[in-house]
């Protein structure tokens, strides 16, 4: 089940941290650690919305949280695999929590959705990647339909911004508990 919260309403990074931590407490994996895999390219406007969240989570970090994807290092169609197989490596015991761009209804614009499961990226833009993640984060930065390459380049960075903000609030409104979170 997914989650949808309209990330221009007014408390919606409180909304986000609840029920990310809801998802969290949900979720069946014994897990030590949580890795944020934030997935997108700094080149293009759309798909900046995982590498902007990793940007702003990066100087959160700790010795139980990692992120893995930013401005200046993005997780992308490219190297997500090797990322993927990486983190498997380095946090066999992690909750991954993977952040992605992505297409949607015209009205879920500027939506965040927030439920278990693993996140099936590019999957607008018809690529086939692997699906990873415990839990997905997804914001709706534009509307589906034809010629998604070109609308994600053609999206509104104000856009991506505001998803971005809101969704690394939240997350950050549930890290302080990550203790506590971590021994449940």
């Amino acid at each position: 089940m997914a989650f949808y919260i309209d990330s221009n309403k007014t408390g919606s990074s409180g909304e986000i941290a609840y029920l990310l931590k809801k998802c969290i407490l949900h979720c069946p994996k014994k897990w030590t650690e949580i890795v944020f895999l934030c997935i997108g390219s700094d080149r293009i406007t759309g798909d900046c919305l995982g590498p902007y969240i990793g940007h702003l989570l990066h100087p959160h970090e700790s010795p139980r949280i990692f992120v893995y994807g930013t401005l200046s290092d993005p997780v992308h169609a490219l190297n997500l695999e090797k990322c993927s197989r990486l983190i498997g490596q380095l946090h066999p015991h992690a909750l991954v929590i993977a952040i992605d761009a992505s297409l949607g209804q015209k009205k879920h614009l500027g939506y965040v959705t927030i439920g278990n499961g693993a996140l099936y990226p590019g999957a607008g833009v018809q690529k086939n990647l692997p699906p990873v993640g415990d839990i997905h984060i997804t914001g709706i930065v534009n509307i589906a339909g034809m010629l998604e390459h070109l609308t994600l380049q053609t999206t509104r960075l104000s856009t991506v911004v505001a998803l971005a903000d809101a969704i690394a609030e939240g997350i950050l409104k549930i890290l302080p508990a990550e203790t506590d979170i971590i021994s449940c």
